[in-house]
């Protein structure tokens, strides 16, 4: 579940494969990539000085920094995987506990409000969870 929401958020194409990236911040709409934590770490330093943090979105599930500002003890933490698929995790339960679909608790991560938002993210994410779940059932397994 987790790594289908990172693929649709977080996801960049590696060696021709669709992976989740940790150092991906959404500042404004723009994604941006870097090779480094600390390089997106100062990335994102000088975003929340031009930007309202509620524009910025960081780490493996893009968790938006102005509306979950209490979920991290610092800025920079969101670029650690643990903690960011944390988050993620508890706010996805939290979506889960309230719509008990898991493709509904997926669209809500994206949008809380609904809407057609939600319902395009949900069928994204629907995708990328159909094509997770088809990789572990292979008798061969994940490949690298």
């Amino acid at each position: 579940m987790l790594f289908a929401i990172a693929l649709q958020e977080s996801g960049a194409r590696l060696r021709g494969h669709l992976m989740p990236w940790p150092w991906t911040l959404n500042v404004a709409g723009k994604p941006q990539r870097f090779a480094r934590r600390d390089e997106a770490c100062a990335a994102l330093k000088q975003a929340l000085i031009r930007h309202d943090p509620k524009r910025i979105d960081v780490g493996l599930g893009q968790t938006n920094l102005g509306y979950h500002p209490d979920r991290y003890h610092s800025a920079c933490e969101a670029l650690d995987p643990r903690a960011n698929l944390a988050v993620t995790a508890a706010l996805l339960r939290a979506h889960y506990a309230d719509s008990g679909d898991w493709a509904v608790a997926a669209g809500r991560y994206h949008r809380p409000a609904g809407g057609k938002p939600a319902a395009r993210y949900r069928r994204q994410f629907s995708q990328h969870w159909q094509r997770v779940q088809a990789v572990v059932a292979s008798p061969r397994g994940p490949q690298p």
